[in-house]
């Protein structure tokens, strides 16, 4: 004996993940004996591993033949009319491979072949910032999906926001293309504010999230730190200001209270005047007025007429040398012997001379 087989076409599906999707088989084998029509699907995965998916055989239908894809499959249509197409929903990505459709009657063979590609749509992407956030820095956005079916394409934008900026990136902005998703903003400056957005995608579909740049002044980090430094300054300018002030008060006080004290070393001091011996009147005034300095003169001069006197009274040889303070009169004239009342009233003086009055005698 010998079989007639005929061999199905080829095709490939691609299909995303959680989806619907049939594999189409078509026959008419079935049609003149129904009771011996005998359906298989078979999987071949990448490894090459080959299990059976679905069948049907004497009259039943076999679906639950694997764990992975058990209450998943079935078959899409009227298999006993010629229609052997298989439905599998939701679709997992272990649901992808090869698939082959075997379809026998009254010793008749059809096979049909279908490749199936599960995609997996990229995950949410994560969105990073990497570098400072100031003025003239740079700055790298990445963002990465940690599944999907490769390749995976990245992209960045810039969101339009009220303000109406440009949805495009920076001027000096740089792509890397040895690490999808990762862009370099050089050089920032105020305008690069902004939200940006980054875009995974594949042939499943397109995920993608959001991050805000906010640039700072330079400026400002330096001008906070010099108003706190000017407001510390002038604290401590106004807290000397007062100590000084109250300084000033207390040593002004101070100097009032001990000016009535204060002896003054640059005083000058009194002057004594010279009393002629003979007037006795002057002498009066003098002892009268309480005058230290004059008092002593005058017994100083007393004193001086006294003694040369005395000694000429027992010396007559000696009255030529009697001395005795000269007054304007008697420059350039010889002393004059003084009268016998004179000397008598000079012996009575008291010959003791204070020793205040013997100090202001060289004055």
């Amino acid at each position: 004996s010998y079989y007639v087989g005929t061999m199905g076409t080829h095709t490939e599906i691609k299909k995303v993940a959680e989806e619907k999707v049939t594999l189409p088989c078509h026959h008419q084998l079935g049609l003149p004996e129904k009771d011996t029509l005998d359906i298989e699907w078979l999987l071949t995965d990448h490894e090459g591993n080959q299990k059976v998916v679905i069948t049907y055989s004497s009259h039943h239908v076999y679906n639950n033949l694997t764990e992975e894809q058990k209450g998943r499959v079935a078959f899409a249509s009227n298999f006993l009319a010629g229609d052997a197409s298989l439905q599998i929903e939701p679709l997992k990505p272990s649901d992808e491979g090869r698939y082959t459709c075997k379809v026998k009657n009254s010793g008749r063979y059809v096979w049909s072949y279908v490749i199936l590609k599960v995609l997996v749509r990229p995950s949410k992407p994560k969105c990073e910032l990497e570098g400072e956030l100031t003025e003239g820095s740079d700055l790298t956005l990445q963002c990465e999906s940690s599944s999907g079916t490769e390749p995976i394409v990245y992209s960045w934008h810039r969101v339009q926001e009220k303000g109406g900026e440009d949805e495009r990136l920076p001027p000096k902005s740089k792509i890397d293309y040895n690490h999808p998703g990762r862009v370099l903003l050089q050089n920032l400056t105020m305008s690069s504010s902004g939200l940006y957005q980054c875009t995974a995608g594949n042939e499943a579909g397109k995920e993608s999230c959001v991050v805000r740049v906010t640039v700072r002044y330079v400026q400002s980090v330096g001008m906070i730190a010099g108003a706190v430094t000017g407001m510390v300054a002038g604290a401590l300018l106004i807290f000397l200001l007062v100590w000084l002030l109250i300084r000033r008060k207390d040593k002004k006080r101070y100097e009032e209270e001990e000016r009535p004290n204060e002896i003054r070393e640059d005083a000058e001091a009194p002057k004594a005047r010279l009393v002629k011996p003979s007037s006795s009147s002057s002498g009066s005034r003098s002892s009268r007025s309480g005058s230290s300095s004059t008092r002593s003169t005058a017994n100083s001069g007393s004193r001086s007429q006294r003694t040369p006197c005395a000694e000429a009274a027992r010396r007559p040889g000696l009255a030529a040398h009697v001395y005795g303070p000269l007054g304007p009169e008697a420059r350039g004239s010889e002393p004059k012997k003084a009268p016998h009342a004179t000397l008598t009233k000079a012996e009575n003086t008291p010959s003791t001379i204070p020793s205040q009055s013997r100090a202001f005698q060289t004055v």
